[in-house]
């Protein structure tokens, strides 16, 4: 099967929508490539409230989030990861509300250029925070759940009453996840997969695009975003096992029906798949620290 994606979202920019008894988004107007129709900030309860994901320092964005908050108080901004659609409001939102900012931090970064979608270099949570943390309000209570892979630093966060999981850039209605080393790791993504279908979330909200409702969806939606990267490392695997050597090369067959704007993106979970085989000792590269210009083999067992 492939993946059912969910596509389709109605919205209006700048304008506050109830999606759920407790979750309330409001969309910033940055699309692109890797945001899809742009970043989707989540507010979540009411009177006492977390936002999630603010987003893009852009003013007005910003004071579109006001208008949403205004008459309450935001007790904590959470943060799935350090890119800059999700990050740069976060302190300055936190600053007018007068709370802090939570997020997990691992020092690691993304280099700019290969994919489009800078970390944002400047974010450091006032808390740092790992599986177990819970965060709560009146009516409302939310765990974070480590989850590596897109990120050394993902979080997901579990919003008990209503079975949701916020997956943030982890697992999108719309499109696959970008896996790029080294700050991605993809034996990482396909664990934190497992951990997230394991949770038997009722509904997932992707920080970009519509959720993914209805338990048993969510399911097999998570199972076929898992298969999909197993048919990717199958399909390197026979390339390489042709005598293919180049990413790139492998990328213009693999994602002939993918825009080619997005081929440097998939270069990089190519990178992924081959950083993932080469620790398991099943691929060759010569370069210690390899890149998608390096060159790759399969390894040979002795018959």
């Amino acid at each position: 099967m492939a993946i059912p994606y969910v596509r389709g979202i109605e919205f209006e920019y700048g304008v506050v929508q109830q999606v759920s008894p407790l979750i309330r988004r409001v969309i910033a107007n940055n699309p692109g490539p890797f945001t899809y129709v742009g970043t989707g900030v989540y507010i979540v309860g009411k009177g006492e409230v977390a936002v999630i994901d603010p987003g893009p320092m852009d003013e007005t964005h910003f004071d579109a989030l006001k208008a949403a908050l205004e008459g309450e108080t935001v007790t904590h901004v959470l943060v799935s990861h350090g890119h800059s659609d999700h990050s740069p409001l976060a302190a300055p939102l936190a600053e007018w509300a007068g709370c802090k900012t939570y997020a997990k931090n691992c020092g690691v970064l993304t280099a700019k250029g290969e994919l489009g979608s800078a970390d944002d270099l400047g974010f450091v949570p006032d808390v740092r925070v790992g599986d177990g943390d819970s965060f709560s309000g009146p009516g409302w209570t939310l765990d974070a759940i480590e989850t590596p892979g897109h990120t050394c630093n993902h979080l997901c966060f579990a919003l008990r009453e209503e079975n949701a999981c916020f997956s943030g850039d982890h697992i999108m209605g719309w499109s696959t996840t970008v896996v790029a080393p080294p700050d991605g790791d993809m034996a990482d993504y396909m664990a934190s997969l497992e951990k997230i279908r394991m949770r038997g979330f009722e509904t997932l909200w992707p920080t970009h695009g519509d959720p993914v409702r209805g338990k048993a969806f969510v399911e097999e939606f998570i199972t076929e975003y898992a298969n999909h990267r197993r048919a990717r490392e199958a399909s390197i695997l026979e390339h390489l096992g042709k005598g293919e050597t180049s990413i790139p090369a492998m990328v213009e067959i693999m994602y002939a029906n993918v825009e080619k704007r997005l081929h440097p993106a998939a270069a990089m979970s190519v990178l992924g798949h081959m950083m993932a085989l080469i620790r398991e000792g099943r691929v060759y590269s010569p370069d210690a620290a390899p890149t998608v210009r390096s060159r790759f083999e399969l390894v040979r067992s002795a018959s």
